[in-house]
């Protein structure tokens, strides 16, 4: 292996010797700290900080991540790869942000400033969480011939817009049912962002506290297909009916990272990069999305609403006969560049959703899934599902399970078989890096795919 970079160290001194990108802090990783390394680091060509932790004894397999060189400390997980062998980097988000086509070229950009430095791989991953999984999917699709294989976790990958039409359709209910006069935005997000939040939790705090505001709550909720789970309630048992809503309810606005929040936030970010909005309802049927619903969810919903003394229909005719929202064509066209799946994937791809996901929900996957499987290309495609809550509610044990499972794949050119949750668990648990908590799971179906002629 040639190193032209800098000289060898452990893991532990890695960012305190990193070169050209001073803003890159120390870092601490005592698992592996007697591991010898190297350390490549630097500025990509729009200003991205990269940096790469090779191991003395590097096996050829190099993971990008989107997130790595933003951080301060090394990952658990990162360490373990690292401590297996393999290269471990990455970028940042904090220059790119929502231009996720910046982002997808700075992965491969970093890869190829890789091995400029360190020879070429034998390897080359992309590896991320959240938008870090929806970019290293995007590599996949993008640039087919620049990577050997994807570990995308917790992505939202059904899609930019596919996504944030979902997240429209969650508030637009709220809106209609809990906002009638729309002081509260749901597009156009106002630049007090922060109060834009605050004033959204102060009205599902209040519906909160009454058995109508409780019912719209679990409606809006079901038709936005988030989890009833959240990081204060366990996962609930159908017949459970409070505790049901209450999931909803921490879900989309209680919670460490409410669903509401990003909902505002991450769309003013959007709506400012592609010059307006990119998200629409018209033409949306919200009575069939209630009935594409899962049976003991809508029993729930109308649990509730019996117990309120509220018409279920009624309230769903509303939502159905309000004015509806258009998109900016030229908005809808700019965002879906990065990225809009289309299940032409050419590399080995392993997905891993945490079923209690309030920000990337879980049924974003069987959406992907359709695609790659319209495609043709399912041998390449493994999907696992953890069951936890909270957004990428992962342990470090069972993220690197997820890669190698992928590590496995490219070894051996097969999958595991129908025993993949129970060999994921048993590799999880003999890591020591926290809980296995993998299960069979089959998605809801997306309730909001797109389509190239939306117009």
């Amino acid at each position: 292996m040639h190193l032209n970079a800098r000289p060898r160290t452990t893991i532990a001194a890695a960012a305190a010797a990193v070169v050209a990108a001073p803003a890159l802090l120390a870092v601490s990783t005592p698992a592996v700290a007697a591991k010898e390394t190297t350390v490549i680091s630097g500025h990509l060509a729009d200003s991205t900080p990269y940096r790469f932790l090779i191991p003395d004894d590097w096996n050829g397999t190099v993971f990008v991540d989107l997130d790595f060189a933003g951080s301060a400390t090394v990952s658990p997980t990162a360490e373990q790869l690292v401590e297996q062998g393999a290269a471990y980097g990455g970028t940042t988000r904090t220059v790119t942000g929502w231009n996720i086509p910046g982002a997808l070229a700075n992965q491969v950009e970093a890869l190829d400033r890789f091995e400029d430095a360190a020879g070429e791989a034998d390897r080359r991953i992309t590896m991320g969480s959240s938008m870090g999984g929806f970019v290293a999917a995007g590599v996949a699709q993008h640039y087919p011939d620049a990577i050997d294989g994807v570990v995308s976790m917790c992505g939202g990958l059904s899609g930019t817009v596919s996504q944030w039409n979902q997240k429209l359709d969650t508030v637009f209910v709220l809106s209609t049912l809990l906002d009638p006069a729309g002081t509260l935005p749901v597009v156009g997000i106002p630049e007090d962002v922060k109060g834009s939040i605050a004033a959204w939790q102060k009205r599902l705090a209040e519906a909160q506290q009454t058995p109508a505001g409780r019912a719209r709550i679990a409606l809006a909720a079901t038709i936005g297909q988030l989890p009833a789970w959240s990081e204060s309630e366990p996962r609930p048992e159908p017949r459970h009916t409070d505790a049901y809503q209450r999931g909803w309810y921490g879900a989309l606005a209680a919670d460490s990272l409410p669903y509401i929040g990003q909902a505002m936030s991450s769309r003013r970010s959007f709506e400012a990069l592609v010059g307006g909005n990119p998200s629409w309802n018209t033409g949306v049927d919200y009575a069939a999305q209630l009935a594409n619903a899962s049976p003991e969810t809508r029993r729930v919903v109308s649990r509730l609403y019996r117990e309120a003394g509220l018409s279920l229909e009624a309230d769903v005719s509303r939502v159905d006969d309000a004015d509806r929202i258009s998109a900016d064509p030229a908005a809808v066209k700019r965002f879906a560049l990065g990225t809009e799946f289309d299940g032409r994937i050419s590399v080995p791809v392993v997905t891993m959703s945490n079923i209690g996901d309030q920000i990337s929900t879980v049924a974003q996957q069987s959406e992907y899934q359709n695609e790659v499987t319209r495609a043709g290309n399912s041998d390449l495609l493994r999907q696992t599902y953890v069951e936890a809550p909270k957004h990428c509610g992962f342990s470090d044990a069972e993220r690197v399970a997820a890669a190698n499972l992928l590590l496995h794949r490219l070894d051996t050119g097969e999958w595991h078989g129908r025993e993949t949750p129970a060999r994921m668990n048993r590799i999880a648990e003999s890591l020591d890096l926290g809980p296995a908590r993998f299960i069979p799971f089959r998605p809801d179906a997306f309730n909001r795919p797109y389509s190239p002629d939306w117009s």
